[in-house]
């Protein structure tokens, strides 16, 4: 098999704009992600329950966003060598066994941590390899769009997640958050298994070939910008998913009413069905518009929200809860553009290898966001007074140099003929 074959296939005349696997790929990505944000969603509980620090609580977040960075490397670079497919199904039922796992088990600081990086280290393994099954699928003047379908998917369950772990921790406990969201992996396993069992396994030759074109950011602009822009942008992202909720949480809680923590972390939930529409709506975007101006239109707003909701506690909801949201849209919204901006910079047959090394800049750099979030909170004296604000200022840093990268990017224009 040709590595042109990998990247750039001609459109299959008798494949519909939406087969069947490719649904079955979305939906799984919809399962996987249950598991995502179930810590994120349960976390005033078991932050109660385990007797944590701030500092300590986004410890749990770092290791499983280190855990997701080292198997994102890991399954982006064999994925050429063996092949997507295969890969990306190695690693769904892996993270089944993990979500198993940490359902179960999971019930102190301690094992939260080990078990909660464990599933890290094989849920990334979903990622880069249902990225590049869309590119080996979908021709080029579609591909924004149906990156942006898989990671609304993902956003879909990412609010699933959080809502569902939300609900049951405050009326059950935790340890129920962790088993109905944990199990998440389990059903996406059985989704994308027979969905791509008639997929072509597209293998790619030549591991000092994909080498050279992994670093192949350090010579080429446009790859180095947006290798560089995406390291920006998950340190905004990672950080945000990962403190966001609780922030909400105290503001509604400050306001009074029963269950107010309750409903914040159910409007934190919403805020990825605004992330939903962002994947949906700014991959459309990049394909009409150019992925240029899609990138420095989402970096701008998500950096004012960054530098702004952490300041807002106190002030009137309806506007906090605005904010929140405009920032799910914003912080996400690049995601898509950056993802199908790399396939199209990258030569086919290392694809994979330039992931892996996007990977582990860009997860590794998000891995720690939480953590210096919570160092911060704990340094400042807690939620009460300037901390948030300092927090989120922190990611906004992320949000600020995204947009640099991106104004800097050569002009593009998407083909109109």
């Amino acid at each position: 098999m040709t590595t042109a074959a990998i990247a750039t296939p001609a459109p299959a005349p008798a494949e519909a704009p939406r087969p069947i696997w490719f649904v079955l790929l979305c939906a799984s990505r919809f399962a996987t992600s249950l598991s995502f944000m179930v810590y994120a969603g349960a976390l005033v509980p078991a932050m109660q329950a385990w007797g944590m620090s701030a500092g300590e609580a986004g410890s749990i977040q770092t290791a499983f966003n280190v855990g997701y960075a080292l198997s994102l490397v890991g399954s982006s670079w064999f994925a050429d060598s063996l092949g997507a497919r295969r890969v990306f199904l190695w690693a769904s039922w892996a993270t089944a066994l993990t979500g198993i796992a940490f359902a179960f088990f999971a019930r102190s600081a301690e094992s939260g941590l080990l078990l909660f990086a464990l599933m890290g280290l094989t849920q990334g393994g979903t990622y880069a390899p249902s990225i590049m099954l869309v590119a080996q699928g979908v021709p080029a003047e579609r591909r924004g769009a149906a990156v942006g379908w898989l990671l609304a998917a993902g956003s879909l369950g990412y609010f699933a997640s959080i809502a569902l772990a939300a609900g049951l921790a405050e009326r059950f406990g935790y340890e129920a958050a962790f088993i109905a969201c944990g199990l998440g992996p389990l059903l996406a396993a059985l989704l994308a298994t027979p969905g791509l069992l008639g997929r072509p396994n597209l293998v790619a030759g030549g591991g000092a070939r994909r080498l050279r074109g992994a670093f192949r950011f350090l010579s080429d602009r446009r790859s180095f910008l947006l290798t560089a822009g995406y390291t920006a942008h998950c340190w905004e992202l990672l950080g945000m998913w990962a403190w966001l909720p609780a922030f909400l949480t105290a503001s509604l809680a400050g306001a009074g009413g029963d269950g107010a923590g309750m409903r914040g972390l159910w409007i934190a939930g919403a805020i990825h069905l605004s992330g939903f529409l962002s994947s949906l709506l700014m991959g459309r975007a990049s394909d009409r518009l150019g992925r240029r101006a899609v990138l420095v239109a989402m970096g701008v707003l998500g950096a004012a929200c960054s530098f702004a909701i952490g300041w807002m506690d106190g002030m009137p909801l309806a506007l906090v809860l605005a904010v929140a949201a405009l920032y799910g849209f914003s912080a996400l919204g690049d995601s898509p553009v950056l993802s199908t901006a790399m396939t199209e910079s990258v030569e086919p047959g290392s694809l994979g290898a330039a992931l892996a090394v996007r990977s582990i800049l860009g997860f590794g750099a998000g891995g720690a966001a939480p953590l210096a979030v919570g160092l911060v909170l704990d340094r400042a004296g807690g939620a009460a007074g300037a901390g948030w604000g300092w927090g989120f200022a922190l990611l906004g840093v992320g949000g600020g140099l995204a947009t640099v990268c991106a104004l800097l990017l050569p002009a593009d224009r998407p083909d109109r003929s």
